[in-house]
């Protein structure tokens, strides 16, 4: 790959190793910044061949980004990465060079902006459609205050779906504070772009088609006698406002914005020109610039979907690195039980907000693309769409990120479980994500949902019981969420048939009469091999897989609680608000003093690293639930039950 890579001719001087902040690269020549570009691509492919990461958004910007610190002040100029994605050339041109082989590794950098790992980084993302709104809170803080410095939004034409993105343009223009704002348009956000806003930035006329109508007409006017001089300087005049309504200027215009585009993203000329001209215009400005997704890497150009977001792979072919044989994902089982279930429930329709391929639903989309609605990055209104399908009696299953569900967080509880809508909520990334660190770790979404009146919580233990569980939502008559691990399953053979579960009913996976491990979805198989070691210690542990977060099943729980005298619950949660905390209401409502012990996730937002890594660190592999349950134990089983006064 190095060697495909390389400048042809003479060996060159490494400009991108003398470039430690933006004060560096503003001391090359113009003639230089090609060299630059080439380097930070070939660094962005070698590093994330080996660690995994966002690659087709970063090398569609590394020209841009050469241009914004080329022309900018940063860091007293700001620039906001909209989802942040996208930033690694920017990384690497502030000072990160030595760390960025860490990318996404435990204690090594975040393959997202982050205020706290540099001055360069203005806004913590990892979501998208913020960076507008942010922007316009730091410049109009900044008028406030009186102080210089220019703040950049820089966001992209799938961000600017979502309805945050088209608030913040809207306040924006209402305010006209100085406001830059670059639209990164490249057709695509993770999957290829959908909407009406899409195919309207889609609407521009290509450089040749302008020139030739441009000089066509030039000519025309100038072979008029008399005239022609003057109505070729009135169509010059006219000129920006035809492109203004032939592309999508009209509409920015509209929002009071100055607008200025398309720019070819890939042209640094060009972009620094224009970025030069926009750096002291008054009020909102949109700069609309062209890219190509992947630009610069064959591999990426052709599919930049598989390679938005990848693991490692071979950076001389782009092809994953995978073992033979290996298990299937919850998400690709997920699709397929969705497939099937769709064969035989004509009512089944299935949504996503921009994310048919990280979600499973390519097949589902495939197979019944009048059923499939893919809305764009807006989580809000997918949740209300389906509700509004729901009425019609339709079954809409909607597929998102758990992370991503907590922007729709008022639409689950207003429009869906107050009217007790049959929507079913297949929450995909539940519990340690990984490697994207803090802003995708979906570790909430029991305490979020558990206590919204209605709705039914699950979670399965392993990926055949994930394909019962979705047979069981769709037949659900109210509001129902499932929440799943990303990666793969644990491996167990599949039963012939579905079958429906008894809602709010565990299982006990092992008796014992010493104490009770609880657990719930992915920590159900490491609470039984803790059970295993436990008993080489003489002490036999019952385990429960709860199954559901709510309705809990408080027969199974009271009785065996009581039983054994010592509780342990196990979740990939935040420990406020959520599965053991459901467990410790339900003894206190029923006068059940017992000591409990919940293992979850601290208060705290959870770093980036390897999932068991970070299982490991906090105690939710089978080693920390042992260690747990031994503590424990060192404790007397004195049970006593309020209501009656009595010892056990």
């Amino acid at each position: 790959m190095e060697e495909r890579l390389k400048f042809p001719g003479e060996k060159r001087r490494r400009l991108l190793n003398t470039i430690t902040s933006p004060a560096d690269l503003k001391k090359l020549s113009f003639e230089q910044l090609p060299q630059v570009a080439q380097e930070i691509r070939e660094t962005i492919i070698t590093t994330v061949s080996k660690t995994g990461g966002h690659l087709a958004p970063s090398l569609g910007v590394v020209e841009l980004t050469l241009a914004l610190h080329y022309v900018f002040d940063t860091p007293r100029d700001k620039i906001v990465w909209d989802v942040g994605h996208q930033a690694y050339a920017h990384k690497l041109l502030t000072g990160r060079q030595e760390q960025f082989h860490t990318l996404r590794q435990y204690g090594g950098i975040s393959g997202f902006p982050k205020r706290a790992e540099s001055i360069y980084d203005a806004f913590d993302t990892g979501h998208s459609s913020t960076s507008i709104s942010a922007a316009l809170g730091m410049a109009s803080a900044r008028c406030l205050k009186k102080e210089r410095g220019r703040v950049i939004a820089v966001i992209g034409d799938g961000a600017l779906t979502a309805g945050l993105a088209l608030e913040g343009l809207n306040n924006a223009g209402d305010l006209h504070k100085d406001l830059i704002v670059i639209l990164n348009d490249n057709g695509m956000s993770i999957a290829p772009n959908v909407g009406a806003m899409s195919s309207f930035l889609s609407r521009k006329l290509t450089g040749r088609t302008m020139v030739f109508l441009k000089k066509r007409v030039e000519h025309l006017l100038g072979a008029l006698p008399g005239i022609g001089e003057d109505l070729l300087a009135l169509a010059k005049k006219s000129e920006d406002a035809m492109k203004a309504f032939f592309t999508p200027g009209m509409l920015f215009e509209a929002l009071k914005f100055t607008y200025l585009g398309p720019v070819n993203g890939h042209r640094l000329d060009h972009l620094i020109e224009t970025l030069n001209n926009v750096k002291n215009l008054d009020g909102p400005v949109l700069v609309h610039v062209l890219t190509k997704k992947g630009k610069g890497y064959p591999p990426a150009e052709n599919d930049p979907t598989g390679f938005h977001g990848l693991g490692k792979f071979d950076p001389d072919t782009g092809v994953a690195k995978k073992s033979l044989g290996e298990i299937p994902s919850y998400t690709e089982i997920f699709g397929d039980t969705l497939v099937r279930l769709a064969e035989e429930d004509s009512r089944l329709v299935a949504i996503t907000a921009a994310m048919p391929d990280g979600t499973g639903l390519v097949d589902f989309r495939a197979k019944f693309p009048e059923r499939f609605f893919d809305v764009g990055i807006c989580e809000q209104h997918a949740v209300t769409f389906a509700a509004g399908l729901a009425v019609e009696g339709l079954r809409p299953v909607v597929a998102i990120y758990s992370t991503f569900l907590q922007r729709a967080y008022d639409q689950v509880l207003h429009d869906v479980c107050l009217q007790n809508l049959p929507v079913v909520f297949a929450l995909d990334r539940g519990g340690i994500v990984g490697e994207d660190g803090e802003t995708h770790q979906g570790l909430f979404d029991l305490s979020y949902l558990r206590h919204i009146p209605n709705l039914v919580l699950m979670a399965p233990k392993d990926e055949d019981e994930l394909r019962h569980m979705l047979y069981t939502a769709v037949r659900h008559p109210g509001p129902i969420a499932l929440r799943y691990p990303r990666g793969r399953g644990v491996g167990v053979s599949f039963s012939p048939t579905l079958r429906e579960l008894s809602i709010g009913k565990g299982e006990i996976l092992r008796e014992g009469e010493d104490l009770l491990l609880l657990a719930v979805g992915a920590c159900v198989y490491p609470a039984l091999a803790a059970a295993a070691e436990l008993e080489k210690r003489g002490y036999q542990a019952a385990v429960v897989n709860a199954r559901f977060v709510k309705p809990l099943d408080e027969q199974l729980l009271l009785s065996y609680a009581a039983r054994a005298g010592r509780v342990l619950t196990v979740e990939e949660n935040v420990a406020q608000g959520g599965f053991g905390s459901a467990v410790l209401e339900l003894f206190a409502d029923h006068g059940l003093l017992v000591p409990v012990k919940r293992l979850a996730l601290p208060d705290k937002f959870v770093e980036h690293g390897h999932p068991d890594l970070l299982r490991q660190k906090y105690g939710l592999d089978a080693e920390g639930i042992y260690k747990a349950a031994l503590e424990l134990l060192e404790q007397p089983a004195r049970v006593q039950n309020v209501v009656w006064g009595s010892f056990k």
